[in-house]
């Protein structure tokens, strides 16, 4: 795995030994970007923007986003191993304050009533295939407003994953790579 394009391109991602986190692969990752940077059904760029990573796993998503010009990343992650990853991979940005690590499941810190101090113009959701609460975690970013009027959510899933996206977002765009399926909504 490796940073696709920007200011770190070229450059290897450190990726979990184990399997209980899941990779973005870069066939995904770079049809991802490559919507974003040429789609006209997303007015969003990418460079200065705040970006939203929860279930960072590695951060590939949030670093390749970073490298691209973007101005802050928040990483959510509560798998211990997975965040010993996502700090190495972040040594990259060493010299620069461009990122934040929450290290804590975030469902339960949107349901805790926490909250984040900004407002984000991409959400990313790549959470676990068996994770069922994707859509109480969409309503609870609609309901405490982090996301920037014409801002995006990016939600990853399997392919044959039966969940029904909830209806409080707008889906513009549905695309499958592999075994993966993205949504492109807001």
């Amino acid at each position: 795995m490796r940073i696709i394009s920007g200011k770190f391109k070229g450059k290897k991602l450190f990726l979990p030994r184990d399997k209980n986190t899941r990779p973005l692969k870069d066939l995904v990752k770079v049809s991802i970007f490559n919507l974003l940077e040429h789609s006209k059904k997303i007015n969003k760029k990418l460079e200065d923007s705040s970006i939203l990573d929860l279930f960072s796993g590695s951060g590939s998503f949030g670093i390749e986003c970073l490298s691209r010009g973007a101005k802050n990343v928040c990483f959510f992650e509560n798998y211990i191993e997975a965040i010993k990853i996502l700090e190495k991979n972040l040594s990259l940005f060493k010299n620069e304050k461009k990122f934040e690590i929450f290290k804590i499941n975030c469902i339960e810190f949107f349901n805790s009533n926490q909250k984040v101090d900004k407002k984000f113009d991409i959400i990313f959701l790549d959470p676990p295939y068996k994770e069922k609460r994707i859509n109480e975690l969409i309503e609870k970013i609609i309901e405490i407003k982090i996301l920037t009027p014409g801002g995006i959510i990016i939600i990853h899933r399997h392919k044959k994953d039966k969940i029904e996206i909830t209806d409080k977002i707008k889906i513009f765009d549905v695309r499958n790579y592999g075994l993966s399926k993205v949504y492109f909504a807001n």
